[in-house]
């Protein structure tokens, strides 16, 4: 993995965006006790507080050079809902990161992009997933898609950031040997999993695998994602990686 998005860093910003309001948009009206399916003991004011807090780590940590020391649950300021203290947050972030070219050099914690395009790429996956959540949460709403180049940029950041890397600095070891292919739409990708590590690149149609993981774009972000359950995929193979590729997943990005 090189580290470079497959969208292009506008496209985004721009995700960034719409995904930050609509996160705000859904939760509004409903109860924040209510239970995120997905995010074992999260709610869903929990989860929108969670996201405001980030965008603020973010800011924080770019303008101190990475510095200064957060805190990732900061509650809403007096009366302010958790949609405002989230929409307050999200126009701070976008005031940010505009205000840079993504080729430009800041502090991030993933030693292959050390620019402000990795914050663009990793803040629209953040707010998208969590978007999923609230509106999963929301008894009777409609859960909005993922567009298909988002999709894909989602699957290749989920492999190379947080089943690579995340898993690495975690220290993880592994009961299962083997290489399991992720198959979405007409894109591959190759996860590795040894003793020792894991890794994970862009596959060729005819790379060999020892187990196989299927879906179209929208259910394959999904289900990297812990967003969809296990069985929701089509497998084939050796159905222990199949599970060993999920079960690390949800150690990565806990």
């Amino acid at each position: 993995m090189t580290g470079r998005a497959l969208a292009d860093h506008g496209r985004l910003l721009e995700v960034l965006e719409v995904e930050g309001e609509l996160l705000a948009s859904s939760a509004r009206g409903v109860d924040p006790e209510t239970v995120v399916t997905y995010a074992p003991g999260m709610t869903l004011g929990e989860t929108v507080r969670h996201v405001g807090s980030v965008y603020r780590m973010v800011v924080s940590w770019l303008r101190s050079g990475g510095d200064v020391p957060t805190r990732w649950q900061r509650a809403p300021d007096g009366d302010q809902s958790v949609e405002d203290y989230l929409r307050v947050g999200l126009r701070e972030l976008l005031d940010e990161l505009s205000a840079h070219d993504p080729a430009e050099g800041c502090p991030t914690w993933w030693p292959l992009d050390q620019t402000y395009g990795f914050w663009r790429r990793r803040m629209a996956h953040e707010s998208t997933v969590h978007r999923i959540d609230v509106q999963q949460a929301a008894a009777g709403m409609t859960v909005g898609g993922i567009a298909e180049d988002i999709a894909f940029d989602g699957i290749d950041e989920i492999l190379s950031l947080w089943f690579t890397h995340r898993l690495g600095v975690l220290g993880v070891t592994n009961s299962w040997a083997g290489e399991v292919a992720v198959v979405a739409g007409k894109r591959r990708w190759i996860a590795r999993i040894t003793a020792t590590g894991t890794a994970s690149w862009q596959a060729q149609p005819d790379e060999r695998a020892d187990a196989t993981i299927t879906s179209d774009p929208t259910g394959m972000y999904l289900w990297l994602w812990g967003r969809r359950p296990i069985l929701t995929a089509t497998p084939d193979g050796d159905r222990a990686g199949v599970s060993q590729l999920w079960h690390l997943l949800r150690l990565a990005t806990h």
